[in-house]
């Protein structure tokens, strides 16, 4: 595609879906590769995606997360330890403190293609609804934890953790400012949301 735009002047988003009525009705659906997918909901839904190839990138991109928005001494609301220990050379001020909590550091269960959403539940946000939650998201994820559907997402917590289901599972998907919102968002919780997407293939 990318060969397209610059033979044809595309602009980014212009070929992204290639419309069946456009191709013919007799055509097959074009069917993209999941991770993909995933980026093009993703970022239509106004996600901000940033792919590493490894932990040292990871730290890098963090650290322009930080510089870019003057996080650097913010407290971040941050509850997972292994989180903690991963970024431990980072100078963060974690808190457990909503009401003084610029952003939000975190990980998801799955990235789900059909809509560009992210999977998440009680191992991440306990029992605290999304609205509760800082309006800045970083998320903390890896290409192995891409599936195609919500569906295929429920199935593989349920698989996860078989002993014992974590609850109040739900999905994160609109990443766009309150005024680029329409009916179809409307009491959905707006996060502006920073994805750092380890590849782990």
């Amino acid at each position: 595609m990318s060969l397209f735009r610059k033979i044809f002047g595309l602009k980014d988003g212009d070929g992204d879906n290639i419309k069946n009525e456009e191709r013919g009705k007799y055509m097959p659906e074009i069917k993209l590769p999941i991770d993909e997918k995933f980026t093009i909901n993703f970022k239509a839904n106004g996600g901000k995606f940033l792919y590493c190839e490894n932990m040292q990138e990871i730290f890098e991109t963090l650290q322009q997360i930080l510089d870019e928005n003057q996080w650097g001494d913010k407290q971040v609301y941050l509850t997972d330890e292994r989180l903690k220990e991963l970024f431990k050379d980072f100078d963060l001020k974690p808190s457990t403190n909503l009401d003084v909590s610029t952003y939000f550091l975190t990980t998801c269960e799955y990235l789900i293609a059909d809509d560009g959403s992210l999977l998440i539940c009680s191992n991440q946000i306990a029992e605290k609804k999304l609205k509760d939650l800082p309006a800045n998201f970083v998320v903390y994820a890896t290409t192995s934890q891409f599936v195609e559907s919500i569906g295929e997402g429920l199935r593989g917590i349920k698989n996860k953790y078989r002993e014992r289901i974590p609850t109040n599972i739900t999905t994160i998907k609109h990443f766009k400012a309150i005024e680029d919102k329409d009916f179809l968002t409307y009491g959905s919780s707006t996060k502006n949301l920073y994805l750092l997407l380890l590849e782990d293939f």
